[in-house]
C-alpha cells in the first residue's frame, strides 16, 4: 500500500483550480468513476491526500445527503486550503455540468418536438434505462448484506412502486429503524464531541444555513409563488437526498408530475436523459427539470428557476461539508449513527429498483394503465421494440465492449436518430 504523507505546505490557489477544473470538465459516468477520476488526481499525482484520508473523507460523504463525489470535493479542497479551497473543488465540480444543462435545456425547450430531437432522446433513454440498472446491482453489492437489509430494500421497494408513499417517509422509517436497532455501545471517549466544538460547528453552520434560505425569503417578499414552490421543494429534497440522483427521481417524478403539475413523466424521463450527458454530479437533473418548467412561464422564469434550483441544492452540500469536516473523526465513530444510515442505504436500493422499474416501463411501452394502489401496468400492445433494441446496443457497448460513456450515449443517440427517421 501506498503510505506517503500529504505535503507540509498546502497546493497554491493556482494549482488548485487547475486541479480541480481538469476534475470538473472530465467528471462523466456517474459517481463511482468521479471518485476514481479525484483519487488518481488528488492522491496518486498530486500526493495532496493520503490514501487514508482519502477514504475516510469518502466514508464521510457517503453518510451525508446529497452527491457524495461532490461533497468529496468540497472535502478535499477545504482540506487542503480551508473555506476557499472548499468552493473551489465544490464550484468547479457542479459549474461545467450546470451550464451545459443550462444550454441543453434551452435547446430542448426550443427543439424537443423536432424528429431529430426526438430519436436522439429514445438513444438518450435506452442508455439510461442500461445505466439504472447498473447503478442498481452496484448499490445491491454494497449495501445489501444480510437479510434485515434485503428486508428494508423489499418494503421500500412495495412503499413506493406499489404504494406511492412518499420517498421521505420511506427513509425516515428506515432511519429510525436503523437507530433504534443498533447495538447498545458507545462510541470510544477519544472520538467524544466537546460543548465547545459542537457550538464551534453550530457558528460554522449559520451563515450557509441563512444563505440557503434567503433566496427563499427574498422570493416569497416579492410574491414569486411558483418559485417560492419550487426552491421550498429543492431544498426538501435536497436535505433528504440519501442515495443520489436515482434515488430521488421517483419522488421528484411524483411531486412535479402528480402534486403540482409542473412536469409531464416524458419530460422527468427526458431530464434524466440529458442529465447523463453532462459532467459532474447526476443531481443536476433537478436544475434541467426545474429549467423545463420554468420555460413554460418564460425564458426568464426558466432561467430563474435553474439558478434558484442550483443553489438549493448545492449550498447545502457545503453547509454539511464545512459544517461537519472537523468533526470528521468523531462523526464516523458514532454506532448508532452508522447503524441508522447503513438501513437508509439499504432502503434507498429498493427505492432504485423501484426507479427502474417505472422508468423501464415508461420506456418501453407507449400506454400505462392505472392499476391497484399506485400501480401502473403496461398494455403489452403498446410496447415499442426499438426502445428495447436500443436498450440492448447501450448494454452491448457498456457491459461487453467496456465503451466510455460519452461514446456509448453518442453512439445509441445517433441509432435512435436513424431508427426515427426509418420509422
Amino acid at each position: 500500500m501506498d503510505t506517503h504523507t500529504a505535503p507540509a505546505s498546502p497546493p497554491s490557489v493556482h494549482d488548485l483550480h487547475r486541479a480541480f477544473a481538469r476534475i470538473g470538465l472530465l467528471s462523466f459516468g456517474g459517481p463511482a468513476a468521479q471518485i476514481a477520476l479525484m483519487h488518481r488526481c488528488l492522491v496518486d499525482e498530486k500526493r495532496w491526500l493520503t490514501e487514508a484520508e482519502f477514504l475516510r473523507a469518502l466514508s464521510f460523504c457517503m453518510v451525508l445527503p446529497g452527491p457524495e463525489a461532490m461533497q468529496l470535493a468540497t472535502y478535499a479542497g477545504w482540506r487542503l486550503r480551508g473555506v476557499t479551497g472548499g468552493l473551489i473543488g465544490g464550484l468547479w465540480f457542479v459549474g461545467p455540468g450546470a451550464l451545459v444543462i443550462l444550454a441543453l435545456g434551452l435547446l430542448y425547450g426550443g427543439l424537443g418536438d423536432s424528429p431529430l430531437a426526438q430519436g436522439a432522446l429514445w438513444g438518450l433513454k435506452a442508455c439510461v434505462m442500461v445505466i439504472v440498472v447498473q447503478a442498481l446491482a452496484s448499490m445491491a453489492r454494497r449495501a445489501l448484506h444480510g437479510l434485515a437489509a434485503y428486508a428494508l430494500a423489499a418494503m421500500a421497494f412495495v412503499a413506493l412502486f406499489v404504494f406511492g408513499l412518499p420517498f421521505p417517509l420511506v427513509v425516515l422509517v428506515a432511519g429510525a429503524w436503523g437507530w433504534l436497532s443498533a447495538p447498545k455501545q458507545q462510541s470510544p471517549e477519544r472520538y467524544a464531541i466537546s460543548t465547545g466544538a459542537l457550538g464551534a460547528a453550530l457558528r460554522r453552520a449559520a451563515p450557509w444555513a441563512a444563505l440557503w434560505a434567503l433566496p427563499l425569503v427574498v422570493l416569497a417578499i416579492s410574491g414569486s409563488t411558483f418559485l417560492v414552490q419550487l426552491g421550498l421543494f429543492f431544498s426538501k429534497l435536497a436535505a433528504l437526498s440519501f442515495g443520489g440522483a436515482y434515488a430521488l427521481l421517483a419522488w421528484m417524478a411524483q411531486a412535479m408530475v402528480a402534486d403540482h403539475g409542473w412536469l409531464t413523466t416524458p419530460e422527468v424521463i427526458d431530464a434524466l436523459g440529458f442529465a447523463e450527458t453532462t459532467p459532474g454530479p447526476l443531481i443536476l437533473v433537478t436544475a434541467f427539470a426545474a429549467l423545463i418548467a420554468g420555460l413554460k412561464t418564460g425564458i426568464g422564469t426558466g432561467i430563474a428557476a435553474w439558478a434558484l434550483t442550483l443553489w438549493v441544492t448545492f449550498i447545502p452540500c457545503f453547509l454539511w461539508i464545512f459544517t461537519g469536516a472537523p468533526l470528521i473523526e468523531a462523526l464516523t465513530h458514532r454506532p448508532r449513527l452508522s447503524a441508522a444510515l447503513q438501513a437508509i442505504t439499504a432502503s434507498v436500493t429498493g427505492v432504485i429498483a423501484s426507479l427502474s422499474l417505472w422508468f423501464a416501463l415508461h420506456v418501453v411501452f407507449a400506454t400505462l394503465t392505472p392499476g391497484p394502489f399506485a400501480l401502473s401496468l403496461p398494455s403489452l400492445p403498446s410496447a415499442r421494440p426499438e426502445a428495447l433494441a436500443l436498450a440492448a446496443l447501450a448494454a452491448l457497448l457498456i457491459r461487453f465492449v467496456r465503451a466510455p460513456l460519452w461514446l456509448v450515449l453518442g453512439v445509441v443517440s445517433a441509432a435512435g436518430v436513424v431508427l426515427c427517421a426509418l420509422l
